[in-house]
């Protein structure tokens, strides 16, 4: 798979494409169903197949911090796309000039002129352009003057629930992991690089790797059952902390803080995922250092015992 950042180095596709549009936030089971079937009908039209997204997403645009929190950034939407059926991951720079772009300008010049778009798979709630003028029956009415099929991708369903990057966050933010892991079929996780703290998890007994959440907002806070991958093949155990630290510093910034068990190696810099798989408790505020340090004894005896179950399955 190709990330193309901005139409700018999109060679031309002389013979077209099939297509797909969206934020695919957290690239859940629906989103897959979509990209499989693109990749049908890119292997029946022998035609590459393209996904298009907009950085920032563009509620992100118009609401700035009051924007629904992300599942995925673009790096880590770049790499679930990477184990699916795609061929190049177009990124679109969501801006006023985007934003002020009229819904048929958008259809002629980027999707019929630029991609040469032979088949698109979007929602039938899908709204583009300005004022959101554009919609399915506008790209039906086109696709139909520029010999180009418009497909809906229909939503999905596991155990009678519609599968939705909203449910998923709501799931999230109400300690439900195991119900946003059904839909997103695998583990929510954070990626990011290690970076250098203020050392103060060690200074309590319990050394942490810290990873910088890059999120103006995140759909979970608290304290986790986790697992590390990305530094050798191997996923370690761990407990984790996602929040402000009320009772360190209590600053603005969300940052994610995980102490991985019997482990004692050099991280830093390393690019790794998180991955979360039981919500312990929510952050609290302590009286004391010493009071915060008695909890964190409490929540990795709770971890541990969480992963020894898990392992007598």
């Amino acid at each position: 798979m190709r990330l193309i950042r901005g139409l700018h180095h999109l060679e031309p596709l002389r013979d077209g494409c099939a297509l797909t549009i969206g934020n695919f936030d957290g690239l859940h089971l629906g989103h897959r169903r979509v990209i499989e079937t693109l990749a049908e009908h890119g292997r029946r039209l022998h035609l590459p197949t393209v996904a298009m997204v907009f950085e920032p997403q563009p509620l992100e645009y118009f609401l700035g911090d009051h924007a629904p929190s992300r599942l995925t950034r673009l790096r880590e939407k770049a790499i679930q796309f990477a184990k699916l059926p795609i061929d190049e991951l177009l990124v679109l720079p969501f801006n006023r000039t985007l934003a002020d772009c009229d819904a048929e300008h958008f259809i002629r010049d980027i999707l019929v002129e630029r991609l040469r778009v032979k088949h698109l798979v979007v929602g039938d709630d899908f709204h583009f352009g300005k004022a959101r003028r554009g919609n399915f029956a506008m790209l039906q009415h086109f696709g139909e003057q520029y010999s180009f099929a418009v497909e809906d991708s229909h939503s999905f369903e596991v155990d009678s629930l519609r599968v939705s990057s909203t449910l998923i966050r709501d799931a999230l933010s109400e300690g439900q992991l195991a119900l946003a892991r059904t839909m997103l079929g695998r583990d929510f996780s954070v990626c990011g690089r290690v970076a250098h703290g203020d050392k103060r998890g060690r200074e309590l007994g319990f050394p942490t790797a810290n990873v910088r959440m890059f999120r103006k907002n995140t759909p979970i806070v608290g304290v986790y059952a986790v697992t590390m991958s990305g530094l050798d093949g191997n996923e370690y155990p761990g407990v984790a902390n996602v929040g402000t630290r009320p009772t360190v510093d209590g600053g603005a910034k969300v940052v994610l803080e995980t102490h991985l068990f019997d482990f004692n190696q050099d991280i830093y810099g390393h690019y790794v995922e998180v991955h979360f798989k039981r919500k312990l408790r929510n952050e609290t505020r302590f009286a004391s250092l010493a009071a915060l340090k008695a909890q964190i004894e409490l929540d990795v005896v709770d971890a541990r015992r969480f992963f020894a179950e898990e392992e007598a399955r």
